[in-house]
């Protein structure tokens, strides 16, 4: 990573007011600190309800910040207006956890694809010559302009959804929960599209998922969310493989594993956890 990161989140809080009389207000993120470099994955896990969603909208404008910033390309972004988040939308973009609600179910792929180019004042023939390399980009068929996202399979149209955030070059993708959706074989094939797509056009990735074998997958670094904080971050090896927060060694037993090669890694992963604890148990044995 550069010593200028692309997007740096520094000191976040987002609190939600509380409903009813006197009700307190919901703290959902706590302190939070995280960089993306560019050309950079950074895997952002953690449960349902740990906050790493909520982060990811904040970085949208779709969350309030109440205190900290969000440096986006050098620039603050924590309280942009209306008009400045539509000027970054060339530059920042996201992929949603459900391929089926992401998209409209009466417009035509090539429609949908067309839609930010049009915004972004591109001519018909330029529009057109960049689906045809959008769609040849997520591998699917050029013929596919012509129909309408019910006749797709869950991972077309996730490829799709990722195709539309890339009409505009982005340097920054928010993927939320891309791949949840998807059973294990078709998310393995999302996966090494993200990962042809990065080495292709050098986009980073902020990649939201509650799966680290998933982020173990396809990111450089990793940060372990838990009750609205950063708990552990780091490179992905030293996270994944010898994790320091007992939330973050139990989200490595927890995520399932089918490919035989990283059943190994996990198995190895359970054995060195399990000889620190004997000897973490030990020595408070002796000290007591």
């Amino acid at each position: 990573m550069t010593n200028t990161p692309l997007l740096a989140v520094d000191g976040l809080d987002v609190d939600y007011p509380g409903k009813g009389f006197r009700a307190k207000s919901f703290h959902a993120l706590d302190d939070v600190s995280i960089e993306v470099g560019a050309g950079e994955t950074l895997g952002l896990v953690g449960e349902s309800g740990s906050g790493k969603t909520t982060l990811g909208r904040a970085i949208l404008g779709l969350a309030p910040v109440s205190r900290g910033t969000i440096t986006f390309d050098g620039k603050d972004i924590s309280h942009a207006k209306r008009s400045e988040r539509r000027t970054l939308s060339s530059d920042l973009q996201v992929v949603f956890q459900d391929p089926y609600t992401s998209l409209n179910p009466a417009m035509t792929i090539g429609n949908i694809l067309a839609e930010p180019l049009a915004i972004a004042g591109s001519g018909l023939k330029a529009s057109r010559a960049r689906i045809a390399e959008l769609l040849d980009h997520v591998n699917l068929p050029r013929d596919s302009v012509d129909r309408l996202p019910r006749e797709f399979s869950g991972g077309q149209r996730q490829r799709i959804a990722i195709a539309r955030a890339l009409a505009l070059s982005p340097k920054l993708i928010v993927c939320d929960e891309p791949v949840s959706a998807l059973d294990l074989s078709t998310q393995a094939r999302i996966l090494d599209l993200f990962l042809s797509i990065q080495r292709d056009t050098g986009v980073s990735y902020l990649f939201i998922s509650h799966d680290l074998d998933v982020v173990r997958h396809i990111s450089h670094r990793v940060a372990v969310m838990f009750h609205g904080e950063i708990v552990e971050q780091g490179d992905t090896a030293q996270v994944t493989g010898d994790p320091e927060h007992p939330y973050t060694q139990r989200l490595l037993m927890a995520s399932p594993v089918t490919d035989p090669d990283r059943q190994e890694l996990r198995r190895n992963d359970r054995l060195r956890l399990l000889e620190r604890q004997r000897n973490e148990d030990e020595q408070a044995g002796a000290i007591a």
